[in-house]
């Protein structure tokens, strides 16, 4: 089975002490997250971020269609990375990397993210004609958003 990898990155004209204050608080998903994939969070966001955090939220990933997916922090170095990985929901896989770096005039976000599909062959098919272009419209969404909130880098 494959496994597919999407990385994203951005520069944010903002200390890397106020993007982790943002990025690490599960709450500041649903700010990030479009409309369109129904987000809610249901519970375990109550808190900071620690590893072993269970997160469960709500997530249409096909519209009208809402499925529970849980997610575990499982790595955390302030302010520098963390990791969550799916326990439960709509992929096989999925392994997101979340990482910050500072640069001169503000800071590096990198994310990368290892998932793999359900369904086998049938969602090798499915994956450039539906998955790949939502994940990328999803980060789209997140970029522009970040941008709306923090201002654009320039360097």
């Amino acid at each position: 089975m494959k496994i597919y990898t999407l990385k994203a990155s951005q520069k944010l004209p903002i200390t890397i002490e106020h993007a982790w204050e943002f990025l690490s608080n599960p709450a500041n998903l649903k700010t990030i997250t479009p409309d369109f994939m129904g987000f809610e969070i249901l519970s375990g966001a109550d808190r900071k971020m620690y590893p072993g955090q269970i997160i469960q939220y709500l997530v249409a990933p096909i519209p009208g269609v809402k499925t529970k997916w849980v997610t575990e922090i499982t790595h955390v170095k302030t302010p520098e990375y963390f990791v969550d990985e799916q326990r439960f929901g709509p992929y096989a896989l999925w392994h997101h990397k979340h990482f910050l770096k500072e640069i001169e005039g503000g800071v590096l976000m990198e994310d990368i993210i290892d998932y793999k599909l359900p369904m086998g062959y049938i969602s090798q098919l499915v994956h450039p004609i539906i998955v790949k272009p939502k994940l990328k419209k999803i980060f789209d969404y997140r970029r522009e958003k970040l941008i709306e909130l923090f201002g654009e880098f320039s360097s």
